[in-house]
């Protein structure tokens, strides 16, 4: 299991925890939501939890619980700027379809699975 971020992404980590004054990682996470099925979630960590998994590219890290490492194997994360806003952006293999406004997808992976999100 693989999750990789690009530099752009590695260094917005970085200057967010920077500003923040305080953290260990990114948490990344996917939650049901959205005309698709799911949206990425994204959140402080101070610690590591049990069930998580540390990723590290650039010298800034990323923690994933590993229930959801499936639905992130072979991800790269970067981070883009788009006009006026700027987000973190997913090239994930594991998303079958994406809505229009492109909040929101579906996964690949089974119905079973998609049930303990």
């Amino acid at each position: 299991m693989a999750i990789t971020l690009t530099e752009r992404a590695a260094k917005q980590i970085q200057q967010q925890l920077a500003k923040r004054g305080k953290g260990l990682a990114l948490r990344v996470g996917i939650k049901k939501s959205g005309c698709s099925g799911f949206t990425y979630i994204f959140d402080y960590a101070d610690e590591m939890q049990e069930n998580d998994q540390l990723f590290e590219s650039y010298d800034a890290r990323i923690i994933v619980k590993r229930d959801n490492l499936s639905y992130f194997d072979g991800s790269e994360i970067d981070f883009v700027k788009e006009g006026l806003n700027s987000t973190f952006k997913f090239n994930n293999p594991n998303i079958e379809n994406a809505c229009g406004c492109g909040e929101s997808f579906s996964l690949k992976s089974s119905e079973e699975s998609k049930e303990n999100i």
